[in-house]
């Protein structure tokens, strides 16, 4: 599940490309061929972005496969690459279907460098009822849809069992309500050694997590209709907070150099070596923890909830878009349906279950993003692990599945995450106040949108 890690950042550089016209007139409504349902598919489907090599992913590839035997699929294996994919698009070679973070299709839609696919919703027959509200929004811009969303990444406080004991702490000490708390919790789990930190008590996942401590703040950091909202008081409270759980663990240096020590992926983790007491993560590394077990891991868990207690947890995921100048749209809009259908999701977890039988382990969800697949898929699937943590930790994310937000989507979604990204590097390198970093944020971000909205 590596390929629903981390939010994709499209570079400057790459955002250069195109201009506020976008790749192509933002006023062609896209799509070319035959997209109705009844349409059969042929030639050849250029796929981006798609790692596709899990059994997950190999299963519904096939499932597309045996549904159109016409269409041959060239899938250019590898994360997404917005160097690349803005090369291509404005060099007339556009893969036809390609699969990008959620949070990146407003700034691609308002560069008409994606397609708007009401069209192949319509004549596809997509139910787009299917998939989870909050994904769908991710997908839109100005009334059109640009994208079909899949997987579905929240949030929940992982903890080391072992380090609770040792420092005297209990699960429920473990709550992100109570800041003056989680600071003194926080500090509890800290050890430190020759003078720098030899456990994180509490890790707030800066800078990537702002989001998420925003919203347990209150603050709305885009507006609905796009427009950023960077430097909301709120938000300032919350970053001043987040850096200074990290101050009293070793301050920023010490901490981000013990923690890039981390076998995050690996048996020597950083639960297993007691370097971690407790860090808010996605759904999908209790997969990784999984074989931790085996080397003494004692897993628990609560839900990352806002300051009134009630559990929140920011949104991640991708989906497939089509970009302009798709040679075979016919094809991308059935491999869009078919890869995030309720019926291929039962095969993929089919074969999710066939590896955790041959691996003698258990299954912790799928999270796909269509909600009618997850639920049937969980009835079907989900069996007590015969790990109470586990069990605990799975239950928290499936929780918080109808309470996950995402940030609104704006024509300027890319340069909005750039610019917060920029801002708490700099107020947790000390280089600017949390005030300063993110007044400067909101100026540059606001004159993104400015221009976008304009174009």
């Amino acid at each position: 599940m590596k390929h629903l890690r981390l939010p994709v950042v499209l570079a400057a550089s790459a955002l250069a490309l195109t201009s506020c016209a976008g790749v192509g007139g933002k006023e062609d409504s896209g799509g070319s061929g035959d997209t109705s349902a009844e349409s059969t598919p042929s030639g050849t489907l250029n796929v981006m972005g798609f790692s596709g090599e899990d059994e997950v992913a190999q299963s519904r590839i096939s499932a597309f496969k045996a549904a159109y035997p016409g269409v041959t699929v060239k899938n250019n294996k590898g994360d997404f690459d917005a160097q690349q994919f803005l090369t291509a698009v404005s060099s007339g070679n556009a893969p036809d279907v390609v699969y990008m973070a959620r949070n990146l299709i407003g700034t691609y839609a308002a560069k008409g460098a994606i397609q708007p696919l009401d069209d192949c919703i319509k004549n596809n027959g997509i139910d787009t009822g299917q998939y989870r509200e909050a994904a769908m929004n991710e997908v839109k811009l100005k009334d059109k849809t640009y994208g079909i969303p899949e997987f579905y990444t929240v949030t929940a406080n992982l903890i080391n069992g072992k380090a609770l004991k040792s420092a005297g702490v209990q699960t429920a000490d473990i709550q992100t309500t109570d800041w003056d708390k989680l600071e003194q919790t926080a500090k509890k789990l800290y050890k430190v050694k020759n003078g720098r930190p030899a456990r994180i008590g509490y890790d707030p996942r800066m800078p990537d997590f702002f989001p998420l401590w925003a919203m347990n703040n209150g603050a709305e950091l885009v507006k609905p209709g796009g427009e950023p909202n960077l430097n909301d008081p709120k938000a300032v409270e919350a970053l001043s907070y987040a850096i200074k759980l990290v101050q009293v663990q070793g301050g920023w240096s010490n901490f981000k150099t013990f923690r890039d020590t981390f076998d995050i992926f690996g048996e020597k983790n950083q639960f297993t070596q007691d370097q971690l007491g407790v860090m808010p993560i996605e759904n999908w590394y209790v997969n990784v923890l999984r074989d931790s077990r085996k080397n003494g891991l004692e897993l628990a868990s609560t839900p990352f909830t806002d300051r009134q207690g009630q559990p929140i947890s920011t949104l991640g995921g991708s989906a497939w878009v089509v970009p302009k100048g798709a040679k075979n749209f016919d094809a991308a809009c059935k491999w869009a349906k078919t890869l995030t259908s309720v019926e291929t999701w039962h095969k993929a977890a089919e074969a999710r279950m066939q590896t955790v039988a041959k691996d003698k382990s258990f299954f912790t969800g799928l999270f796909t993003g269509n909600k009618t697949a997850d639920e049937e898929i969980k009835a079907k699937h989900l069996k007590p692990t015969g790990d109470a943590g586990f069990d605990q930790a799975i239950n928290n994310y499936y929780s918080v599945l109808d309470k996950a937000k995402s940030l609104n989507p704006s024509p300027a979604g890319a340069e909005i995450e750039a610019a917060w990204k920029n801002a708490v590097g700099k107020a947790l390198g000390g280089t600017a106040t949390p005030q300063a970093a993110l007044d400067q944020a909101q100026s540059e971000a606001k004159a993104a949108f400015d221009k976008a909205s304009q174009g």
